[in-house]
């Protein structure tokens, strides 16, 4: 399959790996989806296999951008509608559960069995304490979005009491909250924790109970998006699928947001020419330099990216896994840039500063305010965030073999399928509570990025 006109390669259909459809020269950079992935190593004949044997990365060190903004024309929509639950701040959630968040490692078990004896949900984390600066500033963060996420109808916010991160501290970070959805409990202050933290969720519960579900205008959807375990058709099937999603999204009002920096290194031009102005353009520049930065005060290379996985499925550098990458982010303007922790506050594409890592990503999608994520894969993994996670595999032979982590076929675009109105209903049928395989499973896990000192 020859994706882009000017590509001199091509893809097998039946592996996702790259052949050559003329010769290319050493030195001379292969291209693919209209873009340089790469340069030879050596001379490459018609027909030969190009991967790590042949063909390596072009990526180095910083690059001087230059706003030269490219602006696609804006899709129109007719608007969509979703059950879901109106909340009094204004914020609407998909999903009405009660939460236990924890403030520390220490009480993960504390927070379990309240959780078994309740049917609260609980995300254990190994986080809280012995931590310095800005592993201790994120760590609140990612618990603020967890608290104020609008999915959980209530949150009981489970201390220890010793901790850094102890409830008093939360509440400063907080600043406000609405004391009949938000409960607090130090359990070195009371006799038995488990028992008095069922008798708060019990009656968190009964709140819960209030809010009933209401036609909400899809315009009110934030929709995270994220892949992992990516193969050499995850640019062709599933990531372009998403980003179709995304502008169609995008058109009702919607938002979406769009992360894992190491993984827009290489197309990141791409992304930049759609920034909506120079002010959310330079927010984009610091955003890849910084992470460039990060990669080099550990003395790691830029380009280091893909896993055995990827290559496996016939990803060879950076540049191709990234401009496969940043298709799910369709081509609608880039109306912000946010940091890690920080919650999305306007329609459209969002970019959102954090690592590839799955669980670290997905986490990190959540707290932004991410109603749910939809998750492209190509190899196959269980993973699931505490909101719905969408797995939509880019190949038939994964959404057949693996039925109990796939919720959605893109294997069906090589077929001559556009399955974008198909994803569309099947997100709103998730927004209005059909259970995607992560929940389900009872996958659903979160884990805090990490920078610096534990003590």
């Amino acid at each position: 399959m020859l994706i882009n006109k000017l590509d001199n390669v091509e893809v097998n259909l039946e592996n996702g790996h790259k052949y050559a459809i003329r010769p290319i020269k050493t030195g001379e950079n292969v291209i693919k989806y209209g873009a340089p992935i790469g340069h030879a190593t050596c001379d490459i004949n018609v027909g030969e296999h190009v991967h790590s044997h042949n063909l390596k990365t072009n990526l180095g060190e910083n690059i001087e951008y230059t706003f030269e903004p490219e602006y696609y024309p804006e899709e129109k929509c007719d608007e969509k509608f979703f059950m879901g639950y109106e909340r009094p701040d204004g914020k609407v959630g998909i999903r009405n559960d009660v939460w236990i968040v924890n403030t520390v490692g220490c009480i993960n078990n504390s927070a379990r069995l309240i959780a078994e004896k309740t049917g609260a949900k609980y995300f254990p984390h190994p986080f809280g304490c012995s931590q310095l600066g800005g592993d201790h500033k994120t760590t609140q963060c990612i618990l603020k979005g967890m608290i104020n996420h609008p999915n959980a109808a209530a949150v009981l916010v489970l201390g220890l009491g010793c901790e850094n991160n102890n409830i008093e501290e939360m509440k400063k970070f907080l600043v406000s909250w609405d004391e009949k959805r938000v409960r607090f409990l130090n359990a070195q202050d009371v006799e038995d924790e488990i028992k008095e933290g069922i008798s708060i969720v019990k009656e968190l519960q009964e709140y819960a109970k209030n809010f009933k579900k209401t036609k909400i205008s899809a315009s009110k959807l934030v929709v995270g998006l994220k892949c992992g375990g990516s193969d050499g058709f995850s640019g062709i099937t599933a990531n372009p699928l998403v980003g179709r999603f995304s502008d169609k999204l995008i058109a009702m009002g919607g938002s979406c947001v769009l992360t894992e920096v190491p993984e827009m290194f290489g197309a990141e031009t791409l992304l930049m020419k759609r920034c909506k102005d120079e002010e959310t353009f330079n927010k984009n520049v610091l955003l890849i330099n910084n992470f460039k930065d990060y990669f080099r005060r550990y003395n790691q290379v830029i380009y280091e990216n893909p896993s055995p996985g990827n290559k496996e499925g016939g990803i060879t550098t950076l540049e191709e896994k990234s401009l496969g990458c940043v298709q799910k982010g369709g081509t609608s303007k880039v109306v912000d840039v946010i940091d890690y922790g920080d919650t999305v506050t306007q329609n459209g594409l969002t970019l959102l500063n954090g690592p590839g890592n799955d669980i670290v990503a997905v986490t990190n999608l959540m707290a932004s305010g991410a109603h749910m994520i939809l998750f492209t894969t190509g190899r196959g993994t269980p993973l699931g965030s505490c909101v719905p996670t969408v797995k939509i595999s880019t190949n038939t032979a994964l959404f057949e073999k693996k039925s109990n982590w796939i919720d959605f076929n893109a294997g069906e675009v090589l077929s001559g399928n556009d399955l974008t109105d198909e994803l569309l209903d099947y997100v709103l049928e998730v927004a209005s509570g059909k259970m995607t395989k992560n929940e389900i499973n009872g996958y659903e896990e979160i884990s805090i990025f990490k920078d610096g000192v534990t003590l």
